[in-house]
């Protein structure tokens, strides 16, 4: 919700301007402030490029891949991709990441309330594949 309500700030301060918008301002500043705090999803983006830089690139599973051709098709690619809006949940155990990097973990919730709710959210899902 953070970069939501600082979005909203921006705008509304575009629009009334100041001094007007100093409220607006004030309190976006005093909300930001004093929630939650985490750096997980940071730590998330820089495990993975460094993983990139790392090793390179690896292919796209095969039933993540796009088939718009009869030679695709053939090939199986997207044969036994899994739509995951259709599963129980909205949940499908399917595996996102290429076969070299199957197990990965980039993203470690951390320890505020909001995200114990995703960490055990991803343990139902995800059961001991990832170790959350």
């Amino acid at each position: 919700n953070a970069l939501l309500l600082a979005q909203s700030c921006f705008q509304a301060c575009t629009v009334i301007g100041l001094p007007e918008s100093d409220l607006i301002l004030s309190q976006t500043v005093i909300y930001l402030a004093t929630s939650p705090k985490s750096n997980a999803a940071y730590t998330a983006i820089r495990a993975a490029q460094a993983l990139v830089r790392q090793q390179g690139v690896h292919p796209v599973p095969v039933p993540l891949r796009n088939a718009p051709t009869k030679l695709l098709k053939e090939l199986g690619y997207g044969d036994a991709y899994q739509y995951s809006h259709n599963g129980e949940g909205n949940f499908t155990y399917q595996e996102f990441l290429p076969d070299a990097l199957s197990g990965t973990r980039f993203y470690d919730p951390g320890h505020n309330p909001a995200e114990a709710k995703i960490r055990e959210r991803l343990r139902a899902w995800w059961q001991e594949k990832y170790n959350y």
